[in-house]
Formats: C-alpha cells, structure tokens, sequence
C-alpha cells in the first residue's frame, strides 16, 4: 500500500519546523530533508515512518544533522 496522502500531510508540516529551527527557506529545507536520511526512510513505506508524528520525524532529522 503506498502511503502517499499521509506523508502529503507530514511533510510540510516537517518543512514548517525546520524552517523555524534553522531560518532558511522552504526550498532550502525541502532540499534539506529530502537529501536526508530521515527524509528517504520517510520515503520508504518499508520504514514504517510515515505513520509517526511530524515532531518525531523532526526530531530524527534534527539528530541527524547534528
């Protein structure tokens, strides 16, 4: 089953965070998060990712950078 509504809904909530986090752009954190690892394991309905909430699809981003 693809899973694409739900992320269609989790993303930009995603995108919203970093974008207050780190004060950078919307294409800047879109490239951001996508280029991520969170980001392709989000992607992969495998993961099982996209049904956690958008803070802790955040905060795996957030580690993840650090």
């Amino acid at each position: 089953m693809d899973h694409y509504l739900i992320r269609a809904t989790i993303i930009p909530e995603v995108i919203k965070l970093i974008i207050q986090e780190y004060g950078i752009n919307q294409e800047e954190a879109l490239e951001a998060f996508y280029l991520s690892a969170t980001g392709v394991s989000l992607a992969d309905d495998e993961t099982g990712l996209y049904g956690q909430s958008p803070l802790y699809i955040f905060g795996l981003y957030k580690n993840e950078i650090k």
